[in-house]
């Protein structure tokens, strides 16, 4: 469960855009070191200002300065110095502040745009539209009356949100109802949890998926091991695939939960700021079970940190693909009229003093978040573990272990690509109960049923892709079901309990048991031996 199957197309352009905001300070207000040479500074901003006059005075059609500044002259000089500082316009930067927090103010659920329309993706757990009995599928047509046929979704959603205890009318369509459908919702503060799922994957395995990092991801994460009593914990699979990162500080305490109080988690440096170390304050408290990470080429910036600093101290088994390579450091700079300045201010490195930012000199943004260099490791940045394991800086973190998930096949890139199994959930359940029993899984009758509307969808495929596919399909139809059936909490756990990396993970456990215990007595043996020689 890297990433949730709908989104499968857009997970390059969720790093890119999430990936500005990770491993960030702030918001907060600094004051910028003074230029050294203030006449071209002054020369500049006067060939710049004579430039958007004659914009302004000539130009075919009237100007908004918000387009030419904001959208443009702001953005256009930020993306000359890195991929990752970036301007934020009122609506993002606002956007930015909620997802930081974790937390907004509307009915909780996810929209997006199909076929023109705007339509429910999944209400969350317990949320307002969750109680009133949205679900997903529903296209809403009208919100507070003012229809939606000529809104983006993005205006949608801001028609939904609003003060708590507000009330917002949203009408919807639904497949199976021949009328429309009224629901009255009073909004309410929606928290999105950075950890979705957090249970035991068998007696002694515990399972943990952080999403993003957040305000409230360590303290999600000591909630999270005290509910499931720490204690009794033997291994534990931590997910950070596709995490694009977050507040840096959260990173540090996530990695401080697992690592020895005094360990080093990270240090940063810049042009302008002398060198940090983050240490490790509170440390484990002896809790030092073996930990295996996932990860992928999305996990990114404060997912990095973690994973970094997990690897370089010998703590963790790294299983998956190589990470994205994001090892800079933004402040985010409030701004006047509510906007915000994402600068990049320092770099990041490991324990072991790797600096793990992939080179995005002499390339496209786009091949740069597309990450179309798999091996982009720096063979001149060489490191070792506390065990004296090599790693390496220059293109993210290399796992221990390689695992790539196996290449999806022309049907199944199909099904993906025209939603197939959103679609079908939908017309299937404006026919039938939304009630499926706990370990409810599809049998052959519903796989029959989806076969039978591929066909009338002009899906293509041979009966051989299908009968070959036959299990992938049984494990997408039970997650998107589980949606509509019982919640998306649900889905992605039956998810993860299903898939094969994290099996995968569960049967390397003994290599992050042997590496903890390895590591153990070679420092012991190198220690005793430093004190050996400063006997002599």
């Amino acid at each position: 469960m890297a990433v949730k199957r709908r989104s499968f197309f857009l997970i390059p352009m969720i790093v890119a855009v999430c990936s500005i905001v990770g491993g960030v300070y702030g918001p907060r207000v600094e004051v910028a070191s003074a230029a050294s040479d203030t006449d071209d500074i002054r020369a500049s901003l006067k060939s710049f200002t004579r430039s958007y006059d004659l914009v302004e005075e000539n130009f075919a059609d009237p100007v908004s300065p918000d387009k030419a500044i904001y959208k443009g002259a702001i953005p256009g000089m930020l993306r000359t110095l890195d991929p990752h500082s970036n301007f934020f316009d009122p609506k993002d930067y606002q956007l930015l502040r909620e997802d930081q927090k974790g937390h907004y103010f509307g009915v909780g659920m996810q929209v997006a745009p199909r076929g023109g329309k705007t339509i429910v993706i999944a209400p969350f757990k317990g949320s307002p539209a969750y109680r009133a009995g949205l679900r997903p599928g529903d296209v809403i047509l009208r919100v507070n009356d003012k229809p939606t046929d000529n809104l983006s979704t993005t205006e949608v959603a801001d028609l939904l949100k609003g003060p708590r205890g507000t009330q917002v009318n949203i009408l919807v369509s639904r497949e199976g109802s021949s009328d429309p459908i009224s629901f009255t919702v009073t909004r309410d503060e929606i928290s999105r949890k950075s950890i979705p799922v957090a249970f035991w994957l068998r007696p002694g395995i515990a399972y943990i998926k952080i999403d993003s990092f957040n305000e409230t991801t360590s303290r999600e994460l000591e909630d999270d091991l005290k509910r499931m009593g720490e204690n009794n914990i033997k291994g534990l699979v931590l997910d950070l695939r596709g995490n694009p990162g977050g507040l840096l500080n959260e990173g540090v305490a996530v990695a401080d939960k697992f690592l020895e109080k005094g360990q080093t988690i990270v240090s940063h440096r810049g042009r302008a700021s002398a060198e940090k170390p983050y240490i490790a304050k509170n440390g484990n408290h002896g809790h030092n079970y073996p930990i295996v990470v996932l990860v992928n080429r999305y996990s990114a910036s404060a997912a990095e940190i973690v994973s970094g600093a997990l690897q370089d101290h010998d703590r963790a088994w790294v299983l998956g693909e190589t990470t994205f390579g994001k090892g800079l450091v933004q402040t985010v700079y409030p701004l006047s009229e509510n906007t915000g300045l994402a600068l990049t201010t320092a770099h990041f490195y490991t324990p072991s003093g790797r600096l793990i930012q992939r080179d995005y000199s002499n390339r496209s943004f786009f091949d740069y978040y597309y990450h179309k260099d798999d091996n982009a490791r720096n063979p001149m940045d060489v490191k070792m573990t506390d065990s004296g394991r090599t790693v390496y800086g220059g293109g993210g973190i290399t796992p221990d272990e390689k695992y790539v998930a196996p290449k999806m096949d022309r049907f199944q890139v199909e099904l993906l690509r025209k939603y197939a199994f959103f679609n079908f959930t939908k017309h299937y359940f404006g026919s039938h109960d939304t009630k499926l029993s706990k370990d409810w899984s599809p049998d052959n009758t519903i796989l029959n049923d989806f076969h039978d509307f591929l066909l009338k969808q002009n899906v293509q495929f041979t009966e051989a892709e299908f009968a070959q596919d036959t299990d992938w399909v049984k494990r997408n139809l039970k997650r998107e079901m589980y949606i509509t059936a019982f919640d998306l909490d649900e889905a992605q756990k039956v998810d993860v309990e299903t898939d094969p990396e994290v099996e995968r993970a569960i049967d390397a456990m003994p290599k992050a048991k042997a590496l903890l215990d390895s590591a153990k007595k070679i420092i012991v043996q190198r220690m005793g031996g430093q004190m050996a020689a400063a006997r002599e």
